[in-house]
């Protein structure tokens, strides 16, 4: 291979190390590269911080970052602040890789979040799409790509990659779990999609160099399955309501938004009720960009329960079906203790 092929790793937390991608089952609706257990709750405004890099670095990322926020109903404040989100580093030494959507949360303040060792392309919108939470094109459980896996695992055993076996089945061979992804046909023009030679495909004929959001890419990112400007407003609720409130999520997708203040520190439950299988998550004080916690099945039967000491301010529960396709009716719930 004359060309050695650069291609970013996904980055994943300590305790989703030995349940990352898996085989492609068959059946079942075909479906893109979309994390939905790691997005972000619609509207977030999502500081970034540099953690070094040239004036040129910097206006790179500013500039490719906007091609999400574009069409995203999402923001990007770039800033100072020690707990930023996002945060950059410029480590030539380090590839190219970032965590996927809310995973950042879970990085101590002091480190990267994303780290951009090459600029090439569009290569910073790619890791701004594993940011958001978008996984890898070529991991789609559609049969996309057919590979030869000897050769892809001997490649990228060289430099500039130097991955092992088990680095490659995770980065590249390896598919995403039907029920871990949501979103579109396999795209061979996405953004998140690398370029790979012809001698690593069955059949002879790799994929392109994608230097800019497909038009797929555009329409899914705003669409009700991602993160759309015709989102549903917000919902305040009353912290230690008699009955619980009524909701329903009619479009497969879709989010509730609830809100809610805390006036005194204090130890509070959200939980939610009825027959649908809804995941549960927290953010707050004052920011949709702080996760505090998750839950899919700690209440009654398959309902959430989230149980934290808060500090004053206003918070953020954000409620989606357990399964990317379902729909149907829920109650939710805050209580003090």
């Amino acid at each position: 291979m004359s060309n050695p092929v650069r291609v970013c790793h996904e980055r994943v937390l300590p305790n989703q190390i030995f349940r990352p991608q898996a085989t492609v089952r068959r059946g079942g609706a075909t479906r893109a590269v979309f994390e939905w257990r790691k997005m972000w709750v619609t509207r977030t405004r999502l500081r970034v911080r540099f953690l070094g890099g040239t004036t040129e670095q910097q206006r790179i990322v500013r500039e490719q970052a906007a091609w999400w926020t574009a069409h995203a109903n999402l923001s990007f404040a770039f800033t100072n602040d020690l707990d930023a989100e996002i945060r950059i580093a410029f480590d030539a030494g380090d590839g190219a890789w970032s965590y996927v959507g809310t995973d950042c949360l879970h990085i101590a303040r002091h480190l990267p979040t994303m780290n951009l060792g090459f600029l090439d392309g569009g290569t910073t919108a790619h890791e701004f799409g594993h940011a958001i939470g978008l996984g890898h094109e070529h991991q789609n459980p559609s049969p996309g790509i057919q590979w030869n896996e000897d050769i892809v695992i001997r490649d990228l055993a060289k430099p500039p990659n130097q991955w092992t076996e088990e680095e490659t089945r995770h980065n590249v061979l390896n598919r995403y779990k039907r029920d871990q992804i949501r979103g579109t046909h396999f795209d061979p023009h996405s953004i998140m999609l690398y370029f790979f030679p012809d001698a690593w495909v069955q059949g002879g004929h790799g994929t392109e160099e994608n230097h800019v959001l497909s038009e797929l890419d555009k329409a899914f990112i705003k669409s009700r399955e991602a993160y759309p400007h015709d989102a549903k407003p917000y919902v305040d609720l009353k912290v230690g309501a008699r009955t619980s409130t009524r909701a329903a999520i009619g479009m497969p997708g879709e989010e509730d938004v609830y809100r809610f203040p805390v006036k005194s520190t204090g130890t509070h439950v959200i939980r939610t009720g009825g027959n649908s299988d809804v995941v549960l998550k927290l953010f707050g004080p004052d920011s949709a960009g702080r996760l505090i916690a998750e839950d899919d099945d700690s209440g009654v039967g398959l309902n959430a329960r989230i149980k934290a000491s808060l500090l004053p301010g206003e918070y953020i529960a954000q409620v989606r079906h357990a399964k990317k396709s379902a729909t149907g009716a829920y109650t939710i719930r805050v209580s003090r203790e």
